[in-house]
């Protein structure tokens, strides 16, 4: 009876990042300056890539394809998190709550899968050139692509079913910027959480860490075959490429393994917070820097693009 008689929560309520809310306006404003920065950077590369014939080699494809996601990502968290810092506190529906969690999950999954690919062509381009178109030829690249964004989507739904099984029954207050696992279980009064927490670190292993050993293995076999290069420049220039692909990786990997990966026992702290941002903000904005804007063939593309535009 004493269950039957409890509140059910029906909205959270989003705190954002608390005691900062004294800096909100400089804050507002450092956010939605990073924010639109992700969304030119990115919509750019996936403008060049749909309108350039010389951006038509698979890398440039994956790369579209990772803008997109971080698009997604972005935009699903970012709009609403600049509502809670210029309002302090923002009511959002437990329905809503849990659809923007998943859209997150699905497209963090989707991009895990997508830097997992990007790795092995690099792999196929730098370890085995002369085989590597008539390997990635357009229809694996096609599968590779699409297969990472139905795995991201398919790989969010045990978690999310799991989480939709919880009862809130009080408080409702949400100490972080965006509806994220940690405040799910640290709000429900249903008995398996720890289960359900259990079983979606579980479900973690295949989404995160195998891409993240797969990526270091890849990435290995890439040095090695780099130090093979005769000539001190070109070698340079490849360990700088690859090193500064490698340093995306690890942070955005990293922060989801100990988010994500490693057990809360219902504590939540703005550690977190801080690490969140790493994948939700910081890689978006340095993929397409990292990635492809210091590419010689993407700044002939877009010089191209806008002289035709311009005139």
């Amino acid at each position: 009876m004493e269950v039957e008689n409890q509140t059910s929560v029906l909205e959270f309520k989003l705190l954002g990042f608390g005691k900062l809310q004294s800096l909100k306006i400089p804050l507002f404003c450092l956010f939605l300056t990073i924010y639109l920065a992700i969304m030119t950077g990115n919509l750019l590369i996936i403008s060049l890539v749909l309108s350039s014939q010389s951006l038509r080699s698979p890398m440039y494809f994956f790369l579209s394809h990772l803008s997109a996601c971080d698009v997604l990502c972005t935009t699903n968290i970012i709009p609403n998190m600049l509502h809670v810092i210029f309002l302090e506190v923002v009511p959002i529906p437990v329905t809503h709550c849990m659809i923007q969690f998943y859209i997150f999950g699905s497209s963090t999954s989707t991009e895990s899968f997508l830097l997992t690919v990007m790795s092995y062509d690099r792999y196929l381009a730098i370890c085995y050139p002369l085989h590597y178109f008539s390997i990635m030829d357009f229809r694996l690249r096609l599968n590779l692509a699409f297969g990472s964004w139905l795995l991201g989507f398919a790989a969010t739904l045990i978690p999310g079913l799991l989480i939709s099984t919880f009862k809130f029954c009080g408080p409702n207050v949400i100490d972080h910027f965006f509806c994220d696992l940690a405040p799910f279980l640290s709000l429900t009064c249903s008995e398996n959480a720890s289960m359900v927490e259990t079983k979606i670190i579980v479900f973690s292993l295949p989404v995160i860490l195998f891409p993240f050993l797969f990526i270091m293995a890849t990435y290995g076999s890439i040095f090695i075959t780099i130090l093979r290069i005769p000539t001190t420049m070109d070698r340079q220039k490849a360990f700088s490429t690859c090193s500064s692909h490698l340093i995306i990786v690890c942070t955005y990997y990293g922060t989801l393994i100990i988010v994500y990966m490693v057990p809360s026992n219902g504590h939540y702290s703005n550690v977190n917070k801080a690490l969140s941002l790493l994948y939700i903000v910081v890689t978006p904005l340095f993929n397409p820097l990292v990635y492809s804007l210091r590419n010689k063939e993407i700044h002939s593309a877009a010089w191209k693009m806008f002289c035709v535009k311009s005139r």
